[in-house]
C-alpha cells in the first residue's frame, strides 16, 4: 500500500472524459471507444451511466478492485472517493489517528500538509472526476438528445428521474469541494470542454448546490420510496441541512433556520426511525437499519474496492483483535483514537455510554507517544463484516457494509443546534432528539441532559460521541472555530501534546498539478 506517484489529474485534464473511461494524464486525450453515437442505441445504457455515477462513490476504475483506475498515479485504494473523504474530515482531527507512513498520511495526521499531498490531490481529482461524468450525462440526455434518439415516452420520464439524481450527486461532489477547497471551478452541463474553466467564489460554489438541489428535490422520489441507496428527498434535504448548518463558514451569513426547515422535512417524513440496535448501521446488514438515509453501498461479490468500508472495516484492526470476529481475513493495524476523543465519553472506554461498547483496550494504551505504533491509542473497530446476527460478510477481504453517510441521528442533532443557534424551531423538541440519542446510547434515561447543559459545546461534543468516525468531525470543529487556531490535541500541528496551528489550515490547498495546468486558478491562502 505504496502511492507510487503524485496523481496528475486536474480539472481541466478530467474534463475530456469520455462516457465510460479517461485518461488520467493530461497529455493524452481519453482512449475509449464508446461514444455517444453509439453508447445509447441501447436504451439500457442511461441506467448504466447512472449506475457508474453512484459507483464513483465506491469503486475505483473499470474493474475492481483494481487494474484499470479513474486516477492515476497512486495507489488505486487510496483514490478512492469515501477513503479519500473519510481521511480529509477525520485524520487531522482529535478523533483519529494513522500509524501508516505512506507519503502523505503522516501529515494528514499532523496539520502539516502542503500543496502537493496525494492525497489531497486524489480527493481532488476524484471529486470533478464525478462533476465530469455528471456533466456528461446530463449532456447527453437533452430533450433534444433524446427525440433524436426516438426514445419512447416512458423512458424519456424514467430520465427525467435519472437527470435528477446525477445532478443531485454532482451537487453532493460540489458541496465536498466547497468544504474542503473552498474557490473552485464551477462546471456544468453548458461548459465548454475546449475552454479552461475559471475558478468560482465559495459564494457561487455554495449557491450553486442550493439552487440544484432547490431544483431537483421534487422530481426525486419521496423520502424512502425510492430505490435503496439511491437519491430521494430525504437525502437531497440532508445535503440542504449541511450546506446551510455551515453557510456561516463557506458565505459568511448564518442559515441556521434553514438548516432546521430541512432536518424537519427529513423528521417529519416519518420515513426513519432511530435504530434501537446502535451497532446495526455499522455492521454487515446494515442495509435493514430504518436509520440510514443515504449511503455508499458495498458488496464483498459485486462491490470491491480496496478503499470504502474495505479500508475503515480493515484498517481499524490490528493487535490483540481477532480478525475474524470482525468478518475479514485479516487487520492492516492502521486507525485509532487518539486520548481526548476517548476521555470525551463518560467513563471512557468501557463507561455507562454503550456507544463505546466498540473500543478495544486489551493490549492498547490510551496514551500515544509513538503514533506508528498501533498499540498506542484505543482500539475502535466501529465498522464489521460481520451481521447483527454473528455471521461473516460474504467475501472476508471486501465487506458487504454500507457507508452510512446520512443517518436520522445527524439529522436530530442538526436541529438542536440550528436551535439553539437562534435558528428558531423549539427548545424541548431539541432537547427531546438529544434525550432521545442518550436513551439509545445508555440503555435508559441515565445519560438524559437538562435544558441548562443543552449547550452548543455539548452538541459539539455529542455529535462526536454519536458520529464517531462517520465523516463530520473536521467539519463540525471549524464551524465551531477549534479546528486550527483553538483546540488541542494528541500530535496536532505535530507536537506530541498538541499545539495550534494556523488558521489557513480550515481549507486544503488547491493541488499544485491544478495550478499548473490551468492558470485561471489561484491557490488558497497560506499555501
Amino acid at each position: 500500500m505504496r502511492i507510487q506517484a503524485t496523481t496528475r489529474l486536474g480539472i481541466a485534464g478530467v474534463l475530456l472524459v469520455a462516457a465510460a473511461a479517461c485518461s488520467n494524464d493530461l497529455t493524452v486525450q481519453p482512449k475509449s471507444t464508446i461514444t455517444s453515437a453509439n453508447i445509447f442505441n441501447d436504451t439500457a445504457s442511461y441506467r448504466a451511466f447512472l449506475a457508474k455515477l453512484y459507483a464513483g462513490l465506491v469503486v475505483t476504475g473499470q474493474s475492481g478492485p483494481d487494474g484499470n483506475p479513474d486516477i492515476g498515479g497512486i495507489d488505486e485504494g487510496f483514490s478512492q472517493y469515501v477513503r479519500g473523504y473519510w481521511q480529509l474530515q477525520e485524520l487531522p482531527t482529535d478523533e483519529a489517528i494513522i500509524g501508516w507512513g505512506d507519503i502523505g498520511l503522516p501529515e494528514l495526521n499532523t496539520q502539516t500538509w502542503s500543496s502537493s499531498n496525494p492525497f489531497v490531490t486524489a480527493m481532488y481529482s476524484r471529486i470533478f472526476y464525478q462533476v465530469a461524468l455528471a456533466n456528461q450525462f446530463l449532456r447527453e440526455t437533452t430533450d433534444e438528445k433524446l427525440a433524436s434518439r426516438g426514445t419512447s415516452a416512458a423512458l424519456t420520464t424514467q430520465v427525467h428521474q435519472y437527470r435528477s439524481e446525477a445532478r443531485f450527486l454532482r451537487a453532493l461532489s460540489y458541496w465536498h469541494a466547497l468544504d474542503l477547497f473552498g474557490n473552485v471551478p464551477l462546471v456544468d452541463e453548458s461548459f465548454d470542454i475546449s475552454q479552461l474553466p475559471k475558478q468560482a467564489t465559495r459564494t457561487e460554489v455554495f449557491n450553486f448546490v442550493e439552487s440544484e438541489l432547490k431544483a431537483i428535490i421534487g422530481q426525486l422520489p419521496a423520502a424512502k420510496a425510492g430505490q435503496y441507496a439511491r437519491a430521494d428527498q430525504g437525502a437531497a434535504n440532508m445535503v440542504l441541512a449541511h450546506l446551510y448548518l455551515n453557510a456561516k463558514v463557506y458565505t459568511g451569513t448564518d442559515r441556521s433556520a434553514d438548516a432546521r426547515a430541512a432536518v424537519e422535512k427529513v423528521i417529519a417524513s416519518g420515513a426513519y426511525t432511530l435504530d434501537p440496535n446502535f451497532r446495526r448501521m455499522f455492521s454487515a446488514d446494515n442495509d435493514k437499519s430504518p436509520e440510514l438515509i443515504f449511503v455508499a453501498p458495498q458488496d464483498g461479490v459485486h462491490t470491491r474496492t480496496w478503499g470504502g468500508m474495505t479500508y475503515l472495516v480493515h484498517a481499524g484492526v490490528g493487535g490483540n483483535m481477532n480478525a475474524t470476529s470482525f468478518g475479514i481475513d485479516g487487520g492492516w493495524w492502521g486507525l485509532r483514537l487518539r486520548p481526548e476523543t476517548v476521555d470525551r465519553y463518560e467513563g471512557g472506554a468501557g463507561g455507562p455510554d454503550q456507544r463505546t461498547s466498540f473500543f478495544f483496550t486489551n493490549g492498547q494504551t490510551k496514551t500515544i507517544t509513538d503514533i506508528g505504533n498501533f498499540q498506542q491509542g484505543i482500539g475502535a473497530p466501529k465498522y464489521t463484516n460481520v451481521t447483527t446476527g454473528g455471521a461473516a460478510g460474504s467475501n472476508a477481504t471486501f465487506p458487504d457494509t454500507d457507508y452510512p453517510m446520512f443517518r436520522l441521528a445527524d439529522a436530530y442533532l442538526i436541529y438542536a443546534e440550528a436551535v439553539l443557534r437562534g435558528g428558531g424551531g423549539d427548545r424541548p423538541t431539541a432537547l427531546g432528539y438529544v434525550n432521545a440519542l442518550r436513551r439509545r446510547a445508555y440503555g435508559g434515561t441515565a445519560g438524559d441532559i437538562t435544558d441548562a447543559q443543552l449547550t452548543l459545546q455539548f452538541i459539539l461534543d455529542e455529535r462526536s460521541r454519536e458520529l464517531l468516525w462517520e465523516g463530520f468531525r473536521r467539519q463540525d470543529l471549524i464551524r465551531f472555530g477549534q479546528f486550527t487556531d483553538a483546540g488541542i490535541w494528541t500530535f496536532k500541528g505535530g507536537a506530541p501534546l498538541g499545539k495550534l496551528t494556523e488558521a489557513f489550515r480550515n481549507l486544503y490547498p488547491i493541488p499544485a498539478n491544478e495550478l499548473s495546468a490551468n492558470p485561471n486558478i489561484k491557490q488558497n491562502p497560506g499555501y
